[in-house]
């Protein structure tokens, strides 16, 4: 895994400092070190700031798709039922046909690792500075931010993995044989995490130089613990924290144009992704723009990007503005097709330079109504509070209002169709969805480019083969 190949956190530090010069809001950025020490990055507070925004920026701008910068939803789409890949022919993710060598899911692995290693290097990093110059309010809001970054990669690894090794150090000696820590202690850690990060974190955006909201602050955290306890059936925490959120009406609120849901800092991010619009292969788009957006080659003459299944652009209904706005529909020999076009910049119209209008969202408003009508229905069962939350999202969306009254079994596919048409090739949110709710098997394994069905041990991913290797300690997941 990851373990075996983190640079020590000397290397780490002085690689954040010199390359966030292409981050340019978060701070005034000090001459570059070529040398240096834990002692000299954690010793004051430019400095420290320096190395967690340089940890963002290894997050988003490597030039390789990886955890932060498009892959989540690269790989969930082809897992789950959201796209028409049938004029690229099969993959092993697509099929749902993985083997243990399978690249992709390693580089999510190994990448999200990564991340996890760079939030532990700044967490210990500024727990043993001394330095007078590292200020407590400072000390303690990077810590937080860390603690937000790690509980945020895992979430996701022990969804994709099952039980993970559970790294709260960056010491090479102690991670280098872990063993995989049961999935309800790797959520317990995570909510730990977070709760330490709402509690430690500021509640504007003065995290950010500018105001931006491009740094996690307490609502952030208080949306992620709001789905965490979705996922872990703790539905009267999840009503609980999704309903602090949206509460902040000065913060966030629904934005009314759906073209303008991705831009930087509109009023529905709770949190985004600042990307250097440097970066050779992408230009200004964002990563998950620069995946998904279709574009016109002039040589094929025809539309390429990510092209979403029949069965879920039938899922919109008359005059949702969602397939409007965020659909593309092209027709070719008198068949329609319809690609992905949440993000207006991507393959075709970005420049390396270009003006940056968009950053990519990792978490906003919409979903908090979802995630409380959600635990409303499954938890106390207050139906009608939860078709209000549902119709907030669909008065949005410009479509028919939903009546009260419904039965529970109502709800609960009304809660599914609405996840699904609003957050569809965003985050793997169609795929978690599945799995969490137990309707994987049902629903995959009946399309066709999925049969015949492997098994359900394909709902995790293998653990990656080299990791096994290298790491003897570490078990495969059953199938593989």
């Amino acid at each position: 895994m990851m373990m075996k190949r983190n640079l020590n956190r000397y290397s780490f530090m002085a690689a954040c400092i010199l390359m966030f010069s292409s981050c340019k809001d978060m701070i005034d950025i000090p001459d570059p070190i070529n040398t240096i020490t834990t002692d000299k990055v954690f010793d004051n507070d430019n400095q420290a700031n320096s190395a967690m925004a340089g940890a963002y920026s290894q997050l988003i701008n490597d030039q390789v798709l990886n955890f932060g910068n498009g892959a989540v939803t690269t790989l969930c789409n082809q897992s789950a039922d959201e796209l028409n890949l049938s004029f690229t022919g099969p993959n092993a993710v697509y099929t749902n046909k993985l083997i243990s060598s399978e690249i992709a899911t390693s580089d999510i692995w190994t990448t999200a690792y990564k991340n996890i290693y760079n939030a532990n290097a700044v967490i210990e990093g500024i727990a043993a500075s001394t330095s007078l110059k590292l200020h407590k309010e400072v000390r303690i809001k990077l810590t937080a931010e860390a603690k937000f970054m790690r509980a945020y990669t895992y979430f996701y690894l022990v969804n994709f993995f099952g039980d993970v090794p559970l790294a709260l150090t960056d010491d090479f000696n102690k991670t280098v044989r872990m063993t995989r820590t049961p999935k309800a202690e790797v959520y317990a850690q995570v909510v730990k995490d977070l709760q330490d990060a709402k509690s430690d974190l500021a509640a504007d955006f003065s995290g950010s130089k500018t105001g931006e909201r491009i740094r996690p602050n307490k609502w952030a955290a208080t949306a992620m613990l709001a789905r965490v306890y979705l996922f872990m059936g703790d539905y009267a925490n999840a009503v609980a924290a999704a309903t602090e959120v949206i509460e902040q009406s000065g913060l966030f609120e629904l934005n009314g144009d759906l073209n303008e849901v991705f831009l930087k800092n509109n009023k529905e991010a709770i949190w985004q992704m600042q990307h250097s619009n440097m970066t050779l292969t992408r230009g200004n788009a964002t990563p998950e723009g620069y995946v998904i957006k279709p574009f016109l080659s002039p040589v094929a003459n025809e539309y390429f990007g990510v092209r979403l299944a029949e069965d879920l652009v039938e899922k919109f209904e008359n005059n949702d503005k969602r397939k409007a706005s965020w659909l593309m529909p092209v027709t070719k020999a008198g068949e329609i097709n319809y690609f992905v076009y949440k993000y207006k910049i991507g393959v075709g119209n970005s420049s390396v330079g270009g003006p940056v209008t968009e950053y990519y969202t990792m978490l906003r408003l919409a979903e908090q109504y979802l995630i409380r009508a959600e635990a409303l229905t499954l938890g106390s069962q207050q139906l009608d509070l939860a078709i209000a939350d549902l119709n907030v999202i669909r008065r949005r969306a410009g479509i028919d209002e939903l009546p009260a009254g419904l039965s529970k079994d109502a709800v609960v596919a009304a809660i599914e169709k609405e996840r699904r048409t609003e957050f569809f090739s965003e985050w793997g949110h169609r795929w978690l969805d599945l799995k969490r709710t137990g309707r994987a098997h049902d629903v995959l394994s009946v399309i066709s480019v999925k049969q015949p069905w492997a098994g359900d041990y394909q709902l995790l991913y293998p653990i990656p083969l080299t990791e096994i290797r290298t790491n003897n300690k570490l078990i495969q997941n059953p199938g593989y």
